[in-house]
């Protein structure tokens, strides 16, 4: 896409068809388990109604979100499908979120009271998912309450208790430690599970896992699961890829962030380019200017992680700090002009930039590198 279509040549690219491919390779995995999107945080900044859209026509079959407003605004969009509000909302949110027919996540008894409370005032029956803390300690009722928290729920003719869920804090964990406290999650779950069967009341939707739960432990998919990242086309850990290779399919990403070099000079050996004049040029150099910073997500960590940007196909390393609006490439003896296209993540040529390399260069995780994209850069649909 040309950078003509925005006032300054920064911009992301959005590909609808590598999200609905990867919603398409993830149903694959899970056979008749059911996938949830996760478009939270404006679906990791990729653009919530663009990836919502795109990823119904993979099959998706509900959304989840991290707040009222967010799932509003798919309703404007015309998304009807259900859609989860993964946290428990303050009363005051109550009427608007199920008057916008959001399905309500209830992890306390206050809560749940709150719920009831303004579901009877606005009649008909409305969707809530009980949350379980069973070791994130984040959220959630202790499975000590959940029973009691249940029978609050169920007396009221306002509320059915659709869905019962809970939430690994180390799916994706590879040491023996971090194995054994997921299964122990699992275990955990799956006693509460077994002790509302004896009772008769197991909701009808049951999930725990998110995309690494749902990847890398095939019997913790239940009826549902949360694709967060591998909605987006990345991994929480490479060793993930097997149950995708197993079936041969993988991930594709689906934001590429572009610019162009807005300036171009020569500079002598022993100079110290940006802010702080951190490191000392080893001979002369041509140095390109980027306009791209920290204030649209480009991490100032970059620079002392060894990050790296892509132009004409070759890796060049960043010549300085990163500022907020600018970066320097040092770009050696390379003939780069104004105007040339860069990519900072994503492919060019043979050459891919990646989320994870991101994480590597800023001391991050690739959720975050995602997610931190500003607003100043325009999002792009190119398919």
């Amino acid at each position: 896409m040309p950078a003509e279509s925005v006032h300054r040549p920064t911009w992301a690219e959005i590909s609808k068809s590598a999200v609905a491919h990867n919603v398409r390779a993830l149903k694959k995995v899970m056979g008749e388990t059911k996938v949830c999107a996760v478009v939270k945080a404006d679906a990791y900044t990729h653009g919530a109604i663009t990836v919502a859209q795109a990823a119904l026509s993979g099959g998706a079959d509900s959304f989840a979100v991290a707040t009222v407003d967010e799932g509003i605004e798919l309703r404007r969009a015309g998304i009807d499908q259900p859609i989860l509000v993964l946290a428990e909302i303050s009363a005051p949110e109550i009427s608007d979120a199920l008057a916008h027919d959001l399905t309500l996540t209830v992890g306390s008894l206050d809560g749940a009271r709150s719920v009831i409370t303004v579901a009877e005032e606005l009649g008909g029956v409305h969707r809530v998912h009980a949350k379980v803390d069973t070791g994130m300690h984040r959220m959630g009722v202790e499975p000590e309450q959940l029973d009691q928290l249940l029978d609050v729920l169920r007396a009221s003719p306002a509320i059915d208790v659709e869905g019962l869920f809970t939430h690994f804090s180390v799916a994706e964990g590879t040491s023996a430690a971090d194995r054994a406290f997921t299964r122990q999650q699992i275990d955990r779950f799956d006693d509460i599970v077994d002790r509302l069967t004896h009772r008769g009341v197991v909701p009808r939707v049951l999930h725990l896992s998110n995309t690494a739960g749902s990847l890398g432990y095939p019997n913790a998919r239940r009826t549902m699961v949360r694709t967060g990242l591998g909605l987006y086309g990345y991994l929480p850990e490479s060793w993930l890829a097997g149950a995708l290779e197993e079936v041969g399919e993988h991930l594709e990403p689906v934001l590429t962030l572009r610019s162009k070099v807005s300036a171009v000079r020569r500079v002598s050996v022993g100079e110290r380019p940006s802010y702080g004049r951190r490191r000392a040029l080893e001979r002369d150099a041509t140095i390109a200017t980027v306009p791209i910073g920290y204030a649209d997500g480009y991490p100032r960590a970059m620079f002392a992680g060894g990050g790296q940007v892509l132009i004409k196909g070759r890796r060049f390393p960043l010549a300085g700090n990163v500022t907020m609006d600018q970066l320097v490439v040092d770009v050696g003896d390379e003939e780069i002009n104004r105007g040339d296209d860069v990519v900072l993540l994503g492919r060019d040529g043979d050459e891919f930039i990646s989320a994870d390399e991101w994480a590597q260069w800023a001391s991050s995780i690739s959720w975050e590198v995602l997610g931190r994209i500003g607003p100043r850069v325009p999002r792009v649909v190119v398919d």
